[in-house]
């Protein structure tokens, strides 16, 4: 390794970029053994850091759970960078792709190149997930990594910027740190590939920005995920797992459930089986290590004003487990926000038309045909998850076949953001683009193809001057389809 670059923040944006650049264009194809390399610094990061990450990053929230920091956060990156040294080799090689009949004995394949820079902004609520995971996708691809973390989490950024440089030059991986106004100008650099993960709103700005340099974009974005129980479901495993979904970090996860349909026949039965996982999960929550906190006040307010507003329009608020005023008034005093049902919704309220983004489950019921939640979900975006609980193939498969997500889990939470083998991403208002794995690899390299010409080839046939033998190459074409 370099030196460590000591002065990250005091660069301008551009210089940063420009230095990345230079050295990818000495370097534009770095050889596999240089990529596990990257990839090991990057476990090596994570893993002897592991006390200092999880500290800070509790720091910032006030209070955020230790177990699910080292769960969502550290032992996920160590995983997906261990996925993709182990097939760093295969993701690298030439791949023989098919020639049609006309074109042989010519043979085509595709080449997998670095695109060059890669900027990542990332968020506050997984900090250390949201920019490790795509940083993973493009130095496993070969790519130099710029990357901007979030000034909510200012802790974690600060221990970032001091953490990159003494495992990686700058001319590889770079963390610039500040405010929205930084923000604004890293995404207005002319990078190869830009990967966004926040709100929709703010995608949109970033997209905007990255289309001026016509710069291809990552996003991933959030919006409304529903999980539907089915009336074939059994509801208190579906009830232990929305718990857990929903609560793990107080709800501030892109693919968390933001509302839940219910059968109106099953409603009163899932509300209690909700209220007693909850229950076992977080008998307490102002000094519960196991339950976060909400990142900052004005998310808090946030999230306040959307229950007070509910309420004033005939909602009705359920406590989800902890039924106690007081514990929940300490719980707030402590920077947590109680999780709550939120019963008998109007499609006016602000909590049915803004990503919830934390402890906050709205129930609401459908007569039990599925193609009425299959409906209900359509009539607004394109979610960035969708659960459902049950073990009627039929209504399954309707619903997978009807309704259009980033991605699925079914009868639980979250996985499926955890596969490496499967594509990562969101669909219209939720995002646009994918990676995790070979999705990654592939979403960060220039797929190239390649058409080896062969001495025996017959096209030269088709040169001018033209005539008939040309009229009668092109009925063979025809022919060969």
């Amino acid at each position: 390794m370099n030196q460590p670059f000591t002065s990250l923040i005091e660069c301008p944006l551009a210089a940063v970029h420009q230095r990345l650049r230079a050295a990818w264009r000495r370097d534009p194809h770095p050889a596999r053994s240089q990529r596990h390399d990257w990839l090991e610094r990057l476990v090596q990061l994570t893993e002897r850091h592991g006390q200092e990450l999880v500290e800070a990053i509790s720091a910032d929230f006030g209070h955020r759970s230790a177990h699910e920091t080292r769960l969502a956060e550290l032992t996920l990156i160590v995983g997906a960078a261990r996925h993709a040294q182990r097939h760093l080799t295969q993701w690298m090689k030439p791949r023989r792709m098919a020639t049609a009949l006309q074109f042989l004995p010519g043979r085509n394949r595709l080449l997998c190149q670095p695109v060059g820079v890669v900027g990542i902004i990332a968020p506050w609520n997984y900090p250390h997930q949201l920019a490790f995971g795509p940083a993973i996708a493009a130095l496993a691809a070969g790519n130099r990594v710029m990357l901007k973390p979030s000034e909510y989490t200012p802790r974690y950024s600060a221990l970032l910027a001091k953490l990159v440089p003494a495992y990686f030059s700058p001319d590889e991986m770079v963390v610039v740190t500040g405010d929205s106004a930084v923000a604004q100008g890293f995404s207005a650099l002319p990078f190869d590939h830009l990967v966004f993960t926040g709100s929709t709103a703010t995608g949109r700005h970033v997209a905007l920005a990255a289309a001026r340099n016509l710069t291809p974009v990552t996003l991933e974005l959030g919006g409304k995920s529903p999980a539907i129980i089915d009336s074939s479901a059994a509801l208190e495993a579906a009830a232990a797992s929305l718990v857990f979904g929903k609560l793990v970090n107080a709800g501030q996860t892109c693919v968390a459930p933001d509302y839940l349909l219910v059968p109106a026949a099953l409603r009163d039965a899932m509300v209690d089986a909700l209220c007693l996982a909850a229950a076992r999960m977080y008998p307490a929550l102002a000094d519960n290590p196991d339950y976060s906190a909400i990142v900052n006040g004005q998310h808090l307010e946030r999230l306040q004003g959307l229950l007070a507003d509910a309420e004033a329009q005939g909602a009705r608020l359920l406590p989800l487990g902890c039924a106690d005023r007081a514990e929940r008034e300490r719980a707030a005093a402590a920077g947590k926000l109680a999780p709550m049902l939120v019963l008998d919704t109007a499609p006016s309220m602000r909590i049915m038309q803004e990503e919830i983004f934390g402890p906050l489950l709205p129930v609401l019921t459908y007569s039990g045909d599925v193609g009425e939640a299959i409906a209900y979900i359509n009539g607004g975006e394109r979610p960035l998850a969708l659960y459902w609980y049950g073990s009627d193939a039929r209504n399954r498969e309707r619903v997978l076949r009807e309704t259009v997500s980033g991605g699925v889990t079914i009868n639980d939470c979250l996985w499926h953001l955890c596969q490496e083998s499967q594509p990562f991403g969101g669909a219209g208002a939720s995002g646009m683009g994918a990676y995790h794995g070979v999705w990654g690899f592939r979403a960060f390299s220039q797929q190239k193809p390649v058409f080896h010409q062969s001495r025996l080839s017959g096209v030269r046939l088709l040169h001018p001057p033209y005539g008939r033998v040309f009229d009668g190459m092109l009925r063979l074409l025809k022919l060969i389809g």
